[in-house]
């Protein structure tokens, strides 16, 4: 049976008053020295195979003191400091994987005994892995003042007077902070309290995903979608999701980059004013006009807003099929370099991070199977005949026989054909996926297409996005 999956969810306070705040702020500071002293004693080679409690143990013989926390306080910060330490080496082996891989080409048994090595954090008894994991595992450090980790002893909950209520332990013997939360949600097991800057928290505790699935049930469809900039999502029935993104995201962006403008004006005039020794000009200037509170306001409102539109797409999507076709785009995509700079500012803001995110997140509570195929040359190819012919040009796909699809729909189709492809897997290189697209076109049409001839490796993976200039020429007549 599988492992059910956890989500985090989110409570906030309401009505918390500023003595409370304060007590909670300064406790957070504590568990912030805690957290940087095990960043600095835990994030190297020296720990790497000790367990949390043993690490534990060893401070507590020690004599360590916690800053004056409670010890159960203390505890849960250490333990929840050497998991992201442990998070952090977990991802610092994904590249030394494919390192692996490329050195061990053909020699199945020496990839197993490296991967083996790496698993079972042994790496420092191969001198391959040594190197590339002190290349990649950097360490760290840690800054972080805001948070405060409790585990479930160390607080009671309770409904009381119609909204729920957390008492956690405070630095006082037998005294206890009081939290009122909004609703009458009552958290469990360990829960990470955020200090806010309006001078609320906010309770973050995991729960199975089973506890805030969603009721609707999926479709029974098998759709390719093709992800986008102008719309969110594009599957392979030439159905738009999320229409209105590219608005969204354009106008923000535009009026990012007016308020910068402005902004840094005002930071010139300052510094003009503090060159000339009006000292007290340039502070009301940094005081009243250069904060930043209703600058990240705004942010926080945009990131709300862009995710509950990406949320309505994705549902929209899963409203209609069990199985999701879609393209891996994690990683970075060939940008062109003609393009005005205007252009290039607006599609940097494009959130495909959280567009994969919601599409992974709502299908798997409501049912459905996200299958993540190759995304390279998607954009690319004639969906009718599957082969390199044609010519995509912004939100056009120009066919050979003079037929002009829509590009968006006809990614989505070579996406949805690429979940069947067995020679073309999620990990297949792309210059290994254009050589065998050459091929195929080569063997079907008797030549390889203008332009795409194998001349030696490229250097950077193609572009998948359908809005972007296409850099396929004209096939053959």
């Amino acid at each position: 049976m599988a492992k059910p999956v956890k989500v985090t969810r989110t409570l906030h306070s309401q009505g918390l008053n500023r003595s409370k705040h304060d007590r909670l702020a300064d406790m957070a500071v504590l568990c912030g020295r805690v957290r940087a002293d095990t960043w600095r004693r835990c994030g190297g080679i020296a720990t790497v195979r000790q367990s949390p409690y043993d690490i534990r143990d060893d401070w507590m013989s020690e004599g360590y003191d916690w800053y004056g926390l409670p010890a159960r306080l203390g505890k849960a910060m250490l333990t929840d400091a050497l998991g992201d330490i442990k998070a952090a080496r977990e991802s610092a082996k994904v590249p030394v994987r494919k390192a692996i891989r490329h050195r061990t080409r053909g020699d199945k048994a020496e990839r197993k005994r490296l991967y083996t090595l790496l698993k079972l954090d042994q790496w420092d008894e191969d001198p391959f892995l040594h190197r590339q994991m002190r290349n990649r595992w950097k360490g760290g450090r840690s800054h972080v003042t805001n948070q405060i980790v409790a585990d479930s002893g160390s607080y009671t909950t309770k409904v009381w007077k119609g909204r729920a209520w957390v008492y956690l332990q405070g630095m006082e013997r037998g005294q206890r902070i009081a939290i009122p939360l909004k609703g009458t949600h009552l958290p469990s097991g360990t829960l990470r309290i955020l200090l806010q800057p309006n001078g609320q928290v906010a309770v973050h505790y995991a729960v199975d995903e089973t506890e805030v699935c969603s009721t609707r049930p999926c479709g029974d469809a098998t759709v390719g979608v093709d992800k986008g900039y102008t719309e969110a999502y594009t599957d392979s029935d030439g159905e738009r999701h999320g229409q209105g993104l590219g608005d969204l995201l354009a106008a923000e962006s535009d009026h990012q980059k007016d308020k910068g403008q402005r902004r840094n004006r005002l930071k010139a005039t300052a510094e003009k004013h503090e060159a000339k020794g009006h000292h007290r000009k340039a502070d009301n200037i940094r005081r009243h006009n250069l904060g930043r509170n209703k600058w990240n306001r705004r942010k926080r409102r945009h990131k709300k807003r862009t995710r509950d539109h990406l949320c309505h797409a994705a549902h929209a999507v899963v409203d209609k099929a069990n199985t999701i076709a879609c393209e891996d785009l994690t990683a970075s995509m060939k940008s062109a370099q003609y393009r005005h700079k205007d252009t290039n500012r607006r599609l940097n803001g494009w959130v495909k991070d959280v567009m994969a995110d919601t599409l992974t997140s709502i299908s798997r509570r409501r049912g459905s199977a996200p299958a993540l195929v190759n995304p390279a040359y998607t954009s690319q190819i004639d969906s009718r005949t599957g082969l390199l012919q044609g010519r995509r040009q912004w939100d056009r796909f120009y066919c050979c026989d003079g037929a002009v699809l829509d590009a968006d729909a006809n990614a989505a189709c070579n996406i949805l054909a690429r979940l069947y492809d067995d020679e073309i897997t999620l990990y297949t290189p792309f210059r290994e996926v254009k050589a065998l697209l050459v091929e195929r076109t080569r063997l079907s049409v008797g030549t390889a297409p203008p332009g795409l001839e194998l001349r030696g490796p490229a250097t950077t993976p193609p572009s998948t996005e359908s809005e972007l200039p296409a850099s396929v020429p004209k096939c053959a007549e």
